[in-house]
């Protein structure tokens, strides 16, 4: 009890720390680019034009809405951490007691992985309403829309608008996501622990314990388009400015908003908030002044 207590009030804190750049991600993931691009150089040195980077944004959105503006959405994304937190735990908690049970039984990595995998999935559709609310509440920036102003509000509009299925929109994708990315790392981690890195020495010991770290990036990396579909899926067609044109289309699944993605180059756009290149073929809101 104390442990997921402890897990409760570090993911909370992690939370706090990390909701400023999750709410750029969002809005930069839905497209929405207020700023105009300056001149830049690429990591070879080239010039480009480069759209604004995380702490550019940061200062645009604290322009509008002060600094308290960059915590939209803070309430229910602590909501989804520590419900979240708990059922992970929860579930995991039941797979060691029943292992207890079975003495002398031997653990492969793939037994592992699937209680995580089982534990993540639990947690994931029991906690996505709360994601999806989150994200509603920062994209409401867009239009400056009020639609999703409190959490259990929130609730109330989802249900009367588009009924149960509406908590769960963008559910697949993430979970398709959340569960490649695990079997990705923890495989990749096995074989580089077992076959590249050679027992018995100290260096090698120590570069174990950072191959999950750099396998888990990687896999990130891979996935990250089912984040992406993932929470476009969340705000589309909701009713809010960010989720109907110029932004996006209205999808009629989650597959069909990857395809779109991926014939327009998009499937990387919000992966990284520096160094970040004009996408063609797309209009912004700096373009929209510019033309008026």
């Amino acid at each position: 009890m104390e442990n997921a207590a402890s897990q409760v009030l570090l993911g909370s804190g992690l939370t706090v720390l990390s909701q400023p750049l999750m709410y750029v991600k969002v809005l930069v993931q839905v497209g929405y680019e207020p700023l105009p691009p300056t001149l830049g150089r690429n990591i070879f040195g080239r010039q480009v034009y480069q759209l604004p980077g995380l702490f550019s944004y940061a200062k645009h959105i604290i322009k509008v809405d002060g600094r308290a503006g960059l915590f939209k959405g803070l309430t229910p994304r602590l909501c989804s951490s520590a419900i979240g937190t708990v059922v992970h735990s929860k579930v995991l908690q039941r797979y060691q007691e029943a292992e207890k049970a079975e003495v002398g039984a031997e653990m492969l990595p793939t037994g592992n992985t699937s209680q995580e995998m089982v534990a993540r999935s639990a947690a994931t559709l029991i906690t996505h309403p709360f994601h999806v609310i989150t994200l509603r509440c920062m994209v409401q920036f867009i239009g400056r829309e009020t639609k999703y102003s409190g959490t259990l509000s929130a609730f109330a509009t989802i249900y009367r608008e588009e009924g149960i299925l509406g908590f769960f929109a963008g559910l697949i994708p993430r979970l398709l996501g959340d569960i490649l990315s695990l079997w990705l790392c923890n495989m990749l981690a096995y074989l580089i622990n077992t076959y590249a890195l050679e027992n018995g020495v100290s260096a090698m010991t120590e570069m174990k314990s950072y191959s999950q770290a750099v396998t888990g990036f990687f896999a990130s990396m891979l996935t990250y388009p089912f984040v992406l579909v993932s929470n476009l899926m969340a705000v589309n067609n909701c009713g809010l400015a960010g989720g109907l044109l110029p932004y996006a289309p209205t999808y009629s699944s989650w597959l069909d908003c990857w395809s779109q993605l991926q014939r327009e180059g998009n499937m990387s756009r919000g992966n990284s908030l520096f160094l970040r290149k004009v996408p063609a073929g797309k209009r912004y809101v700096w373009e929209e002044q510019r033309f008026r």
